[in-house]
């Protein structure tokens, strides 16, 4: 295990890292047979009450990119705690303050490009939209995310807001309408990376480029009819009819923006959707590479937790994955305590918790097979502490085998 954290991870993960690295210490001078949990009580206390409202150490989340204090005082003064105290009124839960941020940010930063490139275009303003675009990508997926699960982000009298703004920002980003909530909350969570999963990783050598290769493409090509012919054979009729509704729909905006302007078109839409659809697989692929063969089916063993920056700091604490997976309603601020709450049943589940690496560097390094690598960035829990490096790296890579027919059966 690398023996330092990134200075860039958030609060939380801090705590979290440190939590797990007292373990690592009192497991190493100690007898693992008689493992106890070591000042967790002290590590809940503290990520319970940055979340509270009631506790005079509440924080709320205003900026990804900045935490409280790190900006100049007359900024924090005069700027940033006013519109923190009026933002904690829109939003649905206090701490959700940057998901106002964001939604604000894309709108007044995102739409107008678009209208200004169809209105003149330039190809230095192309390529910069597009670059601005794939950055904002990743942090509005994943408040898109926390959306679909909880019915919305902000305060019930803005519903109507809350509503219309993924419908105008959605396609800006690369998503067509309503194909997220469709494929990962109606879909990927009812299957859970099983065989029924259009997304599952299991059927796949998961350190195997042609592999790789393959799921992407099946993807890109087939997801827009598969995933309705999912929902007729699962008896939804009507979830069929409004996947294939809103994704011809979104089709057909495409093709009319195209004939009015193709190469607006193909920054503005056509480019971010193949880039969305890519970057999602290269991410799922990352989150359920690594399956247990014996029990594929725990959520312990089909999937991992990172903490991480790109994935905790600024796309709302997705490396969380495992604590999503046993409960997808949970909210985003919630994973780390839930995390060392439950750790217990993690080390017995033999699950994988990972830091230094995220979701694409995961992929890509399993793409590569550098084993020795990922056993450096895992932070091992339970029997994994006695474990070397290379007996984790073997561990690691008996992991991505792929099922057989005949395994998925038993």
């Amino acid at each position: 295990m690398k023996a330092s954290y990134d200075p860039n991870l958030t609060q939380s993960d801090v705590a979290v890292w440190q939590n797990l690295k007292r373990d690592i210490g009192t497991a190493e001078q100690k007898n693992l047979d008689n493992f106890t949990d070591h000042d967790d009580l002290s590590t809940v206390q503290f990520l319970t009450d940055i979340n509270s409202t009631k506790s005079e150490s509440f924080q709320p989340t205003v900026f990804t990119t900045w935490d409280e204090g790190d900006l100049p005082p007359l900024i924090e003064k005069y700027i940033v705690q006013p519109y923190a105290s009026w933002a904690k009124t829109v939003v649905r839960r206090p701490t959700d303050v940057v998901f106002l941020t964001h939604i604000l940010l894309y709108l007044f930063t995102s739409v107008p490009s678009a209208v200004g490139l169809y209105c003149r275009f330039t190809w230095s303003h192309a390529v910069i939209h597009w670059v601005m675009q794939a950055y904002y990508s990743g942090s509005f997926t994943l408040m898109l995310h926390n959306h679909i699960h909880n019915n919305g982000v902000l305060a019930p009298e803005y519903s109507l807001f809350d509503k219309a703004w993924p419908y105008i920002l959605e396609p800006l980003m690369g998503h067509t309408w309503d194909s997220y909530y469709h494929h990962h909350v109606k879909h990927h969570h009812v299957e859970n990376n099983g065989p029924g999963d259009l997304s599952s990783t299991i059927r796949f050598q998961r350190d195997s480029l042609l592999h790789f290769s393959l799921y992407v493409g099946r993807f890109l090509l087939l997801v827009w009819i598969e995933l309705p012919l999912y929902f007729l054979r699962k008896r939804k009729p009507r979830l069929a009819f409004r996947t294939v509704a809103s994704e011809l729909t979104s089709y057909a905006l495409i093709y009319f923006l195209a004939r009015h302007n193709l190469r607006t078109t193909m920054f503005v839409l056509v480019i971010p959707l193949i880039q969305m659809r890519i970057a999602m697989m290269i991410g799922n692929w990352g989150q359920h590479a690594l399956v247990d063969d014996e029990d594929p089916d725990s959520d312990f063993r089909s999937s991992i937790t990172l903490i991480d920056v790109p994935s905790n700091r600024h796309c709302f604490n997705d490396g969380y994955h495992t604590s999503h997976h046993l409960n997808p309603r949970r909210h985003w601020r919630d994973h780390p305590v839930a995390f060392v709450k439950a750790k217990a049943q993690y080390r017995e589940g033999r699950a994988l918790t990972f830091h230094k690496i995220d979701y694409i560097m995961m992929t890509i390094t399993l793409l590569r097979k550098d084993y020795m690598h990922l056993a450096s960035c895992l932070i091992p829990m339970g029997d994994q502490i006695r474990m070397s490096q290379t007996e984790i790296a073997e561990m690691l890579r008996s992991k991505t085998k792929r099922f057989s027919e005949e395994d998925i059966m038993r």
